[in-house]
């Protein structure tokens, strides 16, 4: 919102925020105001105000969240008409339990914020959880962690070549952020144009550790197989 404020008229309202020459441009964040405002720093014409203003805005939004794709509505919501939706695939929960995954997705979480103003979307999956999707970018069932870049609109994709570790993952969105990629982005393999691959739908994860499923003991004590009696058996087949 933008609001004007005659300080010859409103003097009381002027001194309190700080305002000694005219024209004075001030900064509010959203929200009750508490007497706090934030000096223009920009240029004096309009293009420069109307920069300055959008990038404080984009600076006040919150970040994206980093959601699980568990149906086709998530990955085409958070891809379709994104600029880019940045992917990664996590290990299977008995491979990364419940800690290890979720030191993870904290890192994708500051990531998302630090890149918020690029508006991309962010999402993880669970390795192998998707085929199609693995089968569309490359990411062959196993390697994980592992992290993609889709371009939807254009059906293409960049792989993230370095580690999944804070180093490899933040000079891999700096490429993508500033546009200069060290290798191309490829088309997205199998997938019609202008679609997404697609998604079986799948139960989220619960935030707990996997647990291996337990094969019941098969009680034994009753069956006698002592070779005498095996023998009998025989004998008595022959009679």
């Amino acid at each position: 919102k933008l609001g004007v404020v005659d300080a010859t008229v409103h003097q009381q309202l002027a001194q309190r925020y700080g305002v000694q020459g005219f024209p004075t441009i001030k900064f509010f964040q959203a929200g009750r105001k508490d007497g706090q405002a934030e000096d223009y720093d920009g240029g004096r014409t309009a293009n420069d105000i109307v920069a300055w203003a959008l990038d404080k805005a984009q600076a006040n939004i919150p970040a994206p969240e980093v959601l699980e794709i568990i149906n086709q509505a998530v990955l085409d919501d958070n891809c379709a008409d994104k600029p880019l939706c940045i992917i990664s695939f996590l290990p299977n929960i008995l491979d990364c339990q419940s800690a290890c995954r979720n030191k993870h997705i904290k890192m994708l979480k500051d990531f998302a914020e630090n890149y918020k103003r690029n508006s991309w979307g962010w999402l993880w999956v669970e390795g192998f959880r998707q085929p199609k999707l693995e089968e569309s970018v490359g990411i062959g069932g196993f390697g994980y962690p592992a992290q993609v870049a889709i371009n939807a609109r254009k059906g293409k994709y960049a792989v993230l070549k370095g580690s999944f570790s804070q180093t490899g993952i933040s000079s891999f969105l700096k490429e993508l952020s500033a546009g200069r990629l060290t290798s191309p982005l490829v088309p997205l393999k199998d997938v019609p144009e202008g679609k997404l691959p697609i998604i079986v739908g799948s139960e989220a994860w619960d935030g707990k550790d996997g647990k291996l499923d337990v094969i019941e003991d098969i009680d034994l004590s009753d069956v006698n197989l002592d070779d005498d009696d095996i023998d009998d058996k025989k004998k008595k087949v022959d009679l």
